[in-house]
């Protein structure tokens, strides 16, 4: 019992790592984009992030078979298409408010693992979740939320995070990490490479400059390699719910390294709001003795 909770902090632990790693590369994306069409940048993104993981499940290659492939698809499929309508719904309502409702997969987390795999939820887990819709809320609003097109389409794309969580969590127990992780990155790649000769004005014709090889460089790497990797992987000690806890983190850090990279500000409404997610995620780390749910 001791070593299985040492391995469950020990994921949560990494995971935090993760969401760190999304939130300081956030403004090197957001400075790429500016001069590079999404689905372009997205399409470099993963492809060299493909050929990265190629070399490191290199020796793994010999367990593909159907299950691992269709997985992979799977996931990639639920991620791709959160990016996307993430991307549309940024094209008719404010970037806060896009950054909030996708923040809500948090709260669709447990929803959806109880009704899709009869997953329970331990009380002070699902009580972190309300708490940190609540941070999120404060952290990244700074609108009036309405539902027009644009928050539909980004409760679509929260709702996919969360799907692409949950059934990441039960992949990763049945077919090789490794494999699975390379064939989704491979998913996304090709879906991205598509949706930017249908929509994007240029997919090769970019502006090639330190900019771009910077971002590319660094968020395949960090944001997406070790990202999905950590996440696929220590996915099989921790529970979805308490992954998409940790994950709102993200949020937070990219506004403290905005905060010191960029001189950003950050208001006293913003700091209670990262006061309460980093508050929830120590809620979810929290486990009473009469509770006998598993998630």
């Amino acid at each position: 019992m001791i070593k299985k909770k040492m391995y469950e902090y020990r994921a949560d632990l990494l995971l935090l790592s993760v969401a760190i790693a999304w939130g300081v590369t956030f403004l090197m994306v957001q400075e790429a984009i500016d001069s590079t069409p999404v689905y372009a940048f997205l399409f470099f993104r993963f492809t060299l992030a493909s050929f990265l993981m190629f070399f490191i499940a290199y020796k793994y290659l010999k367990e593909i078979n159907l299950k691992t492939l269709l997985y992979g698809v799977v996931l990639g499929s639920f991620l791709f298409s959160a990016f996307a309508t993430q991307t549309f719904g940024l094209a008719y309502t404010k970037s806060s408010i896009v950054a909030f409702i996708t923040g809500l997969n948090v709260i669709c987390v447990p929803f959806l693992a109880y009704f899709i795999f009869k997953d329970k939820v331990r009380k002070n887990v699902f009580i972190a979740s309300i708490v940190a819709v609540a941070g999120l809320y404060l952290l990244t609003m700074s609108g009036v939320l309405t539902l027009g097109k644009g928050e539909f389409l980004t409760l679509i794309c929260a709702f996919l995070f969360a799907l692409h969580i949950i059934f990441t969590g039960k992949f990763s127990k049945e077919v090789n990490v490794f494999v699975l992780v390379l064939f989704q990155l491979i998913t996304v790649s090709i879906l991205s490479l598509a949706f930017s000769l249908i929509l994007d004005d240029t997919t090769f014709n970019l502006q090639y400059d330190y900019t771009f090889f910077k971002a590319v460089l660094v968020t395949a790497v960090f944001a997406t390699v070790y990202a999905f990797l950590i996440q696929t992987y220590m996915q099989q000690f921790t529970t979805a719910t308490k992954t998409a806890i940790i994950f709102t983190m993200e949020p937070v850090s990219a506004s403290v390294f905005a905060y010191f990279a960029a001189n950003e500000i950050l208001t006293t409404t913003q700091i209670y709001g990262a006061i309460l997610i980093v508050f929830a995620t120590l809620v979810a780390e929290l486990n009473f003795k009469k509770e006998s749910s598993v998630t």
